[in-house]
């Protein structure tokens, strides 16, 4: 009986699968742990607000999901969703890729290049990684948001800005301040609306609900 069990257990969730009880899609958070529950339901409150979010958490906690979240229930959830990388920037090309340049601002510009502020238009730009980001850079995006305008490289006028920012980080920034390696004025900036992402290990309940998932995902 024991080793029947197992298998008819995996063949009713291949059945569920295939009838489509599955997620709507893969950014879906799957969860019966009440804190991150609550985590998602304080996620639905805020996504209408245009206010900075800093997501936190151990890596592979699902921080980007929980970003991506946000968005789905924001005014402008069909608005482009973009994800930038901070530690896998090139330092020299952080700026242009962010805030963009024109034609010739420096060697190799051979054209215009639009930023990544502005491609997402009002939708929702993610900055992962944010405690990698250079300390030059840092007080380039504290002026961004503050102002809510950015510079091209070689531009001759400031351009306003509707892109909602979230920050992600699997690092403690409050200690990387004190650190020295992140800026005390943009962790206050990013900082509006902080979530924190609990680990796996602090919502064991959560372990047959994820495990029964990828079973009838991978039948």
């Amino acid at each position: 009986r024991k080793a029947i069990r197992p298998i008819t257990a995996n063949a009713r969730l291949k059945v569920e699968y295939e009838q489509g009880r599955k997620p709507k899609d893969n950014k879906e958070i799957l969860t019966r742990n009440s804190k991150l529950e609550g985590i998602l339901e304080q996620a639905r409150n805020i996504a209408a607000s245009s206010a900075t979010v800093l997501i936190q958490g151990e890596s592979g906690t699902g921080k980007e999901l929980l970003a991506a979240y946000v968005h789905r229930h924001s005014l402008y959830p069909n608005a482009p969703y973009v994800a930038v990388n901070c530690a896998a920037l090139p330092e020299t090309l952080a700026e242009s890729e962010l805030f963009g340049h024109e034609k010739g601002s420096f060697t190799g510009a051979a054209g215009r290049k639009i930023g990544k502020f502005e491609l997402v238009k009002k939708g929702t730009l993610v900055l992962d990684e944010i405690s990698e980001m250079p300390l030059p850079l840092q007080a380039k995006l504290l002026r961004v948001l503050q102002e809510k305008e950015i510079d091209r490289i070689g531009g001759a006028h400031p351009i306003p800005i509707e892109a909602r920012v979230i920050a992600i980080s699997n690092v403690n920034l409050k200690q990387a301040v004190k650190d020295g390696k992140f800026r005390a004025d943009l962790y206050y900036r990013i900082n509006v609306i902080p979530l924190t992402v609990p680990p796996l290990r602090q919502r064991k309940g959560d372990i047959e609900l994820l495990a029964r998932h990828f079973v009838a995902k991978y039948c």
